[in-house]
């Protein structure tokens, strides 16, 4: 069955909104020196900022995912477009470290709730067994914005300054109308009607919220590194358990199951993704115009790997394909971070190999979590399982700057890529999440590809 226009056009909608996502996203990344530098910040505070969007992402998710389970795909991307764009824009007007986490966090939302209702609205959209090619091509879209924002990055930055670059990200809001004006909602999600949250039950509203507030708060507490201890932690983990047990009811093992892979996902890649410009400038002495070069070919490497990834699942099946992946990114993992500075032309090439296999074979990850959920609640429940596990991407950059102290950041980069690499492989390739529950959908777990 071929992809008629109409599919075509909403996957090239939702493709540049995605697109945007990554560039608004990464933005902070980029310039991270340069805001410690303003701000007085040490390099563990400042890779917080990184983390502070993932402070807020799996409500984000939550809230989002239940508004495009309840009223449609389409509006739920328009307002996360909002949500992500007004956030950057913000970040630029940040006068210290505080207001520059509270508007990295409205990034965060934003940015949770386009990865959950794009991938919905795709999938839907499309033919089923095509639908790793739809998730694989769609997150090809994160690191072309990645590449958009380094080539921003050499140009702004080095005359204008780092808050110009965040005002750049303003730019997504005019395809919000055209979201609004030209695309019909997802076919699947029409054939078969709204579903509905517990999330916004009248009986549970205003503890739903508090429950929130709660989490919401500890988690800033937290990643921002005003407060420490298990305490605030076990806080953090029991509300979110709470939460997960009340919206997935008698399947909250599996869901469970999906959070705790998606987490290690985010450890072992995250680290690389949000230090990687720092480890180029501080470890190697690399200047802007080199660095921004050298994350151009990661970020070509990670869109092409996405978009193999996506026939490999078609072809493979979607676990088997992610496995594969994830063993042969652990070619390229050492060589990147064992190389010396001066071997311009080998990094590049390693960099392209490295992420293509590591980052491009998440372009899977959208169709993996969507099998565990149907139409009526798949958005809320990827948005929030997905984004709760992003957290691991809150706890990488703390982690990898904090065990970079004692062993250096390119050691600690390899550490961590390397050894929850082969956790999230075996959670995969045993189907960790279905053996948690005994059925669903009327399909017995062993049924499952």
């Amino acid at each position: 069955m071929a992809v008629s226009r109409a599919q075509r056009r909403a996957f090239f909608a939702a493709w540049l909104g995605y697109l945007l996502d990554g560039f608004d996203f990464i933005l902070i990344t980029l310039v991270l020196t340069d805001i410690a530098a303003e701000f007085g910040l040490d390099l563990p505070q400042a890779a917080t900022l990184v983390s502070a969007a993932f402070v807020s992402r799996w409500l984000g998710g939550l809230v989002l995912g239940a508004i495009a389970d309840r009223y449609g795909r389409k509006p739920a991307m328009i307002l996360a477009i909002l949500a992500f764009s007004l956030g950057s824009g913000l970040c630029g007007f940040a006068w210290d470290y505080w207001s520059l986490f509270a508007f990295r966090a409205i990034v965060g939302v934003g940015m949770a709730g386009e990865y959950g209702s794009s991938a919905t609205y795709v999938m839907e959209s499309w033919p089923k067994h095509m639908r790793n090619r739809a998730t694989g091509f769609l997150l090809s879209a994160y690191p072309v914005g990645t590449v958009l924002a380094a080539f921003a990055y050499q140009l702004i930055v080095p005359s204008g300054g780092w808050r110009w670059l965040f005002y750049a990200g303003l730019v997504p809001i005019a395809l919000t109308l055209y979201l609004r004006r030209s695309l019909p909602e997802a076919a699947e999600w029409e054939r078969e009607g709204g579903g509905s949250s517990v999330l916004f039950a009248p009986g549970r509203r205003l503890v739903n919220a508090l429950l929130a507030a709660v989490i919401t708060t500890a988690l800033v507490l937290v990643f921002s590194r005003t407060a420490t201890g298990w305490p605030l932690i076990v806080l953090v983990v029991a509300g979110l358990f709470v939460l997960t047990v009340q919206l997935a009811g008698r399947r909250w093992p599996v869901v469970l199951g999906v959070i705790a892979t998606v987490f290690c996902a985010f450890l072992y890649s995250w680290p690389i993704q949000s230090l990687l410009p720092t480890y180029l400038k501080t470890g190697l002495g690399y200047e802007p115009g080199a660095v921004a070069t050298a994350l151009t070919w990661a970020g070509l490497g990670y869109a092409a790997g996405s978009c193999l990834a996506g026939v490999l699942g078609d072809r493979l099946g979607t676990r088997r394909a992610y496995v594969l992946g994830l063993f042969a990114s652990l070619a390229f993992v050492f060589p990147v971070f064992a190389l010396p500075a001066g071997n311009v032309v080998l990094l590049w090439v390693l960099l392209f190999g490295m992420q293509a296999t590591s980052q491009g074979i998440s372009g899977l990850l959208p169709k993996y979590i969507a099998d565990h959920f149907p139409t009526r609640t798949r958005a809320a429940g990827l948005g929030f399982s997905y984004n709760v596990g992003a957290l691991g991407g809150a706890v990488a950059p703390l982690a990898g700057a904090a065990i970079a102290e004692d062993i250096g950041l390119g050691n600690a980069l390899t550490l961590l890529a390397v050894v929850l690499t082969l956790v999230v492989a075996g959670l995969v390739g045993f189907n960790v999440p279905a053996r948690l529950e005994r059925y669903e959908w009327g399909i017995t777990c062993n049924e499952r590809k």
